[in-house]
C-alpha cells in the first residue's frame, strides 16, 4: 500500500456512511434518466437532461458535441491535469418500450437502470457527492456521457471524443451501474454481426428439404456451434437474439440471428469470422435462400497489465471495501480508451438482475459501496499523478 493510499482507505467506512445523505438526490436522478428512451443514435433527449444536471452543478464547458456526447468539466484546484469518468448513455431499448421504473425499499426496476441508467446519474450526481464527503481534487474531473456505444453505435461517440479531444488526460475510469466487484484492465477482440435469412419470391416450398427462414437460422447456429474454440486464448460465441415469424402455423420468409464473438486473441476472432462467412456461404448454397452475413463492429484486443498500479490501487480499495474483484476483460468503453493508451478501468456499483429485460433489477443498498469505490478510486489516481501513466 502507498502512503498515499492508507488516508484513503482509511476514510472509506466514514464516506459510506455520509454518502447516504444523498441518497434522494442520486436514486430521483437515475429513476429520471432511466424514464427517458435513449434507443442508440437517438440519445438527445436523455443528453440534455445530463447537461441540465452538469448546470445546475456548476460545471464549466457544459457542452453536446457533434454526436451527441454531453460533457461537462468539474475544475480541480490546480488543473494541471484530467481524469475522464465515463458512462454510455444509450441502452437496447426503443421509444416505444414502456420506461416507467417501479421503486420499493430496496429495488429499482426497470429498462436499462442497471445498463446504464445508474452509472450515468453516479456521474451527474458526482459534483454533489464530492461535496457531500468534502473531497477537493488536484486535477480537472472530465464527466461525460457517451453517446452511439451499443450496437452499431461501435462507441462512435467515446471514439469522437478521444480523436477531437485537446486536453491531456492522466486516466479513465468506466462506470457500469452493474455488478459490484466488476474489474476489467482489457479489452477483448470482439466482432459484433447479423446474420439474416430471406426466403425469395421464387423459392419452391415443394422441394425436398425446403425450410423456413427460422429453421434455416437454426442450421446456421448449429453449424457455428460446431467451429472449436481455444481455451486459451480465451475464447467465445454469444447467440445473443433470433427473431422472425408471425405466427404458429405459417414458415417465416425472413429471420435474423443477432451475436458476439469474443476473444482474447485478435487472430482468433478474424479466422472465426473467416468461418463463419464461409458458413453461411455453405448453406446459401445448399437452401437457395438468402443468407447475409453483416459485421456491425470489429474490435483489437488489448489493455493495462495486471500488475499496473491502476489496477492494483482498485483491488485494494475493492478489498477494504469488502468487495470481491471479479475481472474480467470488456467489450464495452474501456476499448477505447485502450486503443489510445489511456490507462483506464472499468467498475461496477451495485448488484442486479435481469440484465437487459424489460424487468432490470438493481438493489439500492449496495449502491453506496459501489459509489465509495468509485469516489476512492478518483482520489487515489488524483494523488498518485504520474504513477498511472
Amino acid at each position: 500500500m502507498t502512503p498515499v493510499l492508507t488516508p484513503i482507505l482509511e476514510a472509506l467506512n466514514d464516506h459510506q456512511a455520509a454518502l447516504h445523505a444523498i441518497q434522494e438526490i442520486l436514486l430521483a436522478n437515475t429513476v429520471l434518466f432511466s424514464e427517458i428512451p435513449a434507443p442508440t443514435f437517438r440519445e438527445k433527449q436523455r443528453i440534455r437532461f445530463l447537461l441540465d444536471r452538469f448546470t445546475e452543478e456548476g460545471l464549466e464547458n457544459v457542452s453536446r458535441d457533434e454526436v451527441d456526447n454531453g460533457i461537462g468539466i468539474l475544475p480541480g484546484t490546480e488543473g494541471k491535469n484530467n481524469i475522464l469518468i465515463v458512462a454510455h448513455v444509450d441502452t437496447p431499448f426503443d421509444a416505444a418500450t414502456d420506461h416507467t421504473v417501479s421503486v420499493s425499499a430496496e429495488t429499482l426496476q426497470g429498462p436499462s437502470i442497471g445498463d446504464n441508467t445508474l452509472g450515468l446519474a453516479a456521474i451527474a450526481s458526482l459534483p454533489t457527492m464530492l461535496k457531500q464527503l468534502d473531497v477537493k481534487l488536484k486535477n480537472n474531473l472530465i464527466l461525460m456521457g457517451s453517446s452511439q456505444s451499443l450496437g452499431r453505435g461501435d462507441l462512435q461517440g467515446l471514439r469522437f471524443f478521444l480523436d477531437n479531444n485537446t486536453r491531456p488526460i492522466q486516466a479513465g475510469v468506466c462506470v457500469e451501474g452493474v455488478h459490484l466487484g466488476r474489474l476489467s484492465y482489457s479489452a477483448l477482440g470482439m466482432f459484433r454481426g447479423n446474420i439474416t435469412c430471406e426466403i425469395p419470391d421464387d423459392y419452391d416450398w415443394t422441394r425436398f428439404g425446403a425450410q423456413g427462414a427460422i429453421d434455416i437460422l437454426a442450421h446456421v447456429i448449429s453449424s457455428i456451434q460446431q467451429i472449436p474454440l481455444p481455451r486459451d486464448p480465451r475464447t467465445s460465441i454469444l447467440f445473443g437474439s433470433i427473431s422472425g415469424g408471425t405466427g404458429y402455423n405459417a414458415p417465416p420468409s425472413t429471420a435474423r440471428l443477432c451475436f458476439e464473438v469474443r476473444s482474447e486473441d485478435a487472430q482468433t476472432v478474424n479466422s472465426i469470422h473467416q468461418k463463419i462467412t464461409d458458413i453461411t456461404t455453405r448453406i446459401t448454397e445448399e437452401t437457395e435462400v438468402n443468407i447475409h452475413f453483416d459485421t456491425l463492429a470489429q474490435r483489437a484486443p488489448g489493455g493495462i497489465p495486471y500488475a499496473h498500479p491502476l489496477v492494483k490501487t482498485t483491488r485494494q480499495i475493492m478489498e477494504a471495501l469488502e468487495i470481491k474483484a471479479r475481472i474480467a476483460p470488456s467489450s464495452g468503453e474501456l476499448a477505447a480508451l485502450i486503443s489510445k493508451e489511456i490507462p483506464s478501468v472499468t467498475v461496477g456499483l451495485t448488484t442486479g438482475i435481469h440484465i437487459n429485460e424489460h424487468d432490470e433489477t438493481i438493489q439500492i443498498k449496495p449502491i453506496f459501496k459501489g459509489i465509495t469505490q468509485l469516489i476512492a478510486l478518483l482520489q487515489a489516481i488524483d494523488q498518485e499523478g504520474g504513477n498511472y501513466a
